[in-house]
């Protein structure tokens, strides 16, 4: 029996018809954690006791670890899963079990015409994530959408736009919003038990390698007839690579850095985690400086020495110890004066969180740990335990609850498209190369006051076929 087979078996979801119910919902000005609302509560067709019936897009490793929390959140049942690439499909519903009845495809809009779903999972690279999600929501479902959400700034303003358009719910696949220890820790920052914060400090994340021209590879067989070109989506096509079938985040034109340590990969959830924690989740920098040229070298040293139990990010170390890539410390400054140092070592920093640093001291935040210095400031009688669930469940059960009550999500598209601009920030400033000379952001148009050549890249032309829905 299959690890897959196994957790189904555990955590079988009954079927059952649902019931088409309007229900609205008056207009929330805060969501249940805290954060200032940017989403409208929108009517909805789920009744509060109904199932949630969700699709799955794009069958990588991440959707399989993904179904299986799915499969243990109540008021969820996965109906039909897509990807372009058959042998996908076929091995997904294998492991899956069939007999559950899942239905497989392989044109995500089939699918969304075919199967009565009231939301999609999009667990697909990212350089076809918006095309896809986009079109979901002009049909009326409600997204769950892995990060970063976009490849580019202007894309996922695109998102939003959609978003707000047609009303559906929204979560970014930043699971940290949902994780009581990480937002009680970043509501310490915000509510002043550091005093000011002056700075916060971060990893200098690894960014993407460049695709030189290559000979093409035989294609693997049992994909069906233009599966390669739906795969290659929005990017200029190229002949069939396994480099780029099976390692697609390396690259700058199709993701921004989306391995681990990378700058889309672990650092959209840092930046997310900066974000909430400095109260910024609807906004962002005004100024973006490149500290150093840009090299590629190593995440970290690596040397031997004694690891601190304050060290958050320990388990994280060994995962990266020999991944190399451009990297250059980036600073930014937000509009109170507050300082984002990106200039840590993967081997020395929270990997997917950062270190908040005020007048009265230090807070560290990373996935379900955290530390400070003094260590009395986290020690309070009201500190929530740590999670006895996979890390992902509570952030795909608040997608859910939000479906069912049209109330914004712990990670709204808003606050996925800030997160992600940080990224990207830090990519342009490296791309720009201009050392010393700080790049003048403007948070509420998302455009450039003073780079002519930077606001030529937070968007990019996309092949015909695959451009976005009007």
């Amino acid at each position: 029996m299959g690890h897959m087979e196994w957790i189904i078996m555990r955590h079988e979801n009954a079927l059952s018809r649902r019931a088409f119910l309007a229900a609205t919902t008056t207009t929330a000005l805060v969501t249940a954690r805290g954060e200032p609302n940017t989403a409208r509560v929108v009517p909805g067709k789920i009744s509060p006791n109904e199932t949630v019936v969700v699709g799955m897009i794009g069958l990588g490793g991440r959707c399989h670890q993904v179904v299986s929390t799915s499969l243990a959140v109540p008021g969820m049942r996965i109906a039909a899963v897509c990807d372009c690439f058959k042998p996908r499909v076929d091995s997904f519903l294998r492991a899956a079990g069939q007999e559950r009845g899942w239905h497989g495809y392989l044109d995500f809009r089939t699918m969304i015409e075919k199967e009565n779903l009231d939301g999609v999972m999009v667990e697909t690279t990212t350089h076809a994530r918006a095309w896809i999600v986009c079109q979901a929501m002009a049909a009326g479902l409600d997204a769950y959408i892995e990060k970063p959400m976009c490849l580019t700034i202007a894309e996922g303003r695109e998102m939003v736009k959609a978003a707000r358009k047609y009303g559906r719910v929204t979560q970014v696949g930043t699971q940290q919003r949902s994780i009581p220890l990480n937002n009680w820790a970043c509501d310490l920052v915000r509510n002043g038990a550091l005093g000011k914060v002056t700075e916060v400090l971060a990893p200098d994340f690894v960014g993407p390698l460049r695709w030189t021209p290559k000979a093409g590879q035989p294609m693997p067989g049992g994909g069906t007839e233009g599966w390669w070109d739906t795969g290659t989506n929005q990017v200029e096509w190229r002949p069939y690579h396994r480099d780029l079938h099976r390692g697609w985040a390396k690259w700058w034109d199709y993701d921004g850095g989306g391995r681990s340590f990378g700058v889309t990969g672990w650092g959209a959830h840092s930046y997310d985690q900066i974000q909430r924690g400095l109260g910024t989740s609807a906004t962002g920098p005004v100024e973006i400086v490149l500290e150093e040229p840009v090299e590629v070298r190593r995440a970290g040293t690596f040397d031997e020495r004694p690891i601190a139990d304050s060290e958050t990010g320990a388990p994280y170390y060994g995962m990266v110890k020999t991944l190399t890539g451009p990297r250059a410390r980036v600073t930014m400054t937000y509009a109170n004066g507050t300082r984002l140092n990106l200039c840590l070592d993967a081997d020395r920093s929270p990997g997917l969180g950062c270190i908040f640093v005020g007048e009265k001291g230090r807070i560290e935040v990373n996935r379900d740990r955290i530390s400070a210095d003094p260590a009395s400031l986290v020690t309070s009688p009201d500190r929530p335990p740590h999670l006895q669930v996979p890390e992902t469940g509570p952030h795909i059960e608040n997608w859910i609850d939000c479906i069912k009550t049209r109330r914004p999500c712990n990670a709204d598209i808003e606050y996925g498209q800030r997160s992600s601009t940080l990224c990207y920030l830090v990519n342009i400033a490296r791309d720009l190369g201009r050392v010393g000379a700080p790049l003048k952001w403007n948070p509420e148009t998302e455009r450039f006051t003073n780079s002519t050549e930077g606001n030529a890249m937070l968007s990019r032309p996309r092949r015909e076929g695959y451009e976005l829905p009007a």
